[in-house]
């Protein structure tokens, strides 16, 4: 039996779980993080922990967790967490890749079909009463999707669905970036492994799907952006930080690129100011690209199975960190 500390809102039957396992839970059923200092004192007797995205899981609290053993990410991304200094520690580590990918590669194209043909726009634009008359050449004029070129920043799981979507679904050239070339979306997409500079160049769309690390942050500044088409659309699922802000608001502005649709943001909840006033072309959206009610129930679910794999000795299914489970289960 473990203690086991539940930072936020996961739902009654991944907690429940938790339970029937026989670990004696602590369960804070609030959707509002802890402040730092709340997180370091919760921490103090765990012996696991399950947290979110916005719970910055950092050295100070790892040091006030003598006990802690694992911790539980309900995310695929852990730029919450400081994994090395975990693994210095010998605290195992997972998150929840494979359930969201395809929720989220939906949400992804979602936004970029809502920014070609500029939805939340025409949504306003009828709902004010400015719709009179058909014209051939409307105030709102869209661009293409199919055939075009998308660019795909980082092909990884989700980035691999989203091309799947444009490669099938519309017929569009795929380009893509990552540390290694990908063997299945090249044989069965035709997709292409470019450099960055020459995915900028050619795409029409272009969508963020890599990791946030200290490589990609602000990895789209202004001078990235001047690399694109000034017809072309900036999608980001992945991580706000990997785009500056007020850089992309100048892009926007000076017209260096056509639009804009974001699901994260550099200071999330909050976006740049400008960018909640600036209206044309551009799409936002509250970090809601795995936000289905089946894909977070699975999420919790995922995160509270490794946590009892971890916590019975066994090797998590998505642990991060494996070597510490092999150290440990010498």
């Amino acid at each position: 039996m473990a203690k086991v500390f539940v930072t936020q809102h996961i739902g009654d039957a991944a907690v429940q779980r938790l339970r029937d396992a026989g670990h004696v839970v602590i369960y804070r059923d609030e959707t509002v993080p802890m402040t730092p200092d709340e997180l370091q004192t919760a921490v103090r007797s765990v012996d696991g922990l399950v947290c979110l995205l916005t719970d910055r899981v950092d050295t100070a609290v790892l040091d006030a967790a003598p006990q802690l053993k694992m911790v539980a990410n309900v995310a695929v991304g852990y730029d919450n967490i400081d994994l090395g200094a975990a693994t210095r520690r010998g605290i195992l580590v997972s998150n929840t890749p494979d359930v969201l990918t395809e929720t989220t590669a939906d949400h992804a194209f979602a936004l970029l079909l809502a920014i070609a043909r500029r939805i939340p726009e025409a949504d306003t634009f009828m709902r004010a009463g400015k719709y009179e008359r058909f014209e051939l050449f409307p105030p709102l004029l869209g661009l293409d999707v199919y055939g075009k070129t998308l660019g795909i920043v980082g092909m990884g799981r989700i980035g691999a669905a989203v091309a799947w979507r444009g490669a099938l679904g519309f017929g569009m050239k795929i380009l893509y970036t990552a540390n290694s070339a990908k063997t299945a979306v090249e044989q069965e997409l035709g997709a292409q492994k470019v450099s960055l500079p020459e995915l900028l160049r050619q795409s029409d769309f272009v969508s963020i799907n890599t990791p946030l690390t200290p490589e990609t942050r602000h990895l789209f500044t202004l001078e990235t952006l001047r690399q694109m088409k000034p017809t072309a659309c900036l999608v980001n699922t992945a991580r706000g930080p990997i785009v500056k802000e007020d850089d992309l608001l100048t892009a926007l502005r000076e017209g260096v690129i056509w639009g804009a649709a974001l699901d994260v943001f550099e200071a999330e909840p909050k976006m740049t100011a400008g960018l909640a006033e600036y209206r044309e072309r551009l799409v936002v959206a509250p970090h809601l690209g795995s936000a289905t009610g089946e894909t977070r129930r699975k999420m919790a679910e995922t995160a509270v199975a490794n946590l009892i794999a971890g916590l019975a000795g066994q090797k998590p299914p998505n642990a991060l960190n494996p070597q510490v489970w092999r150290e440990t289960s010498r």
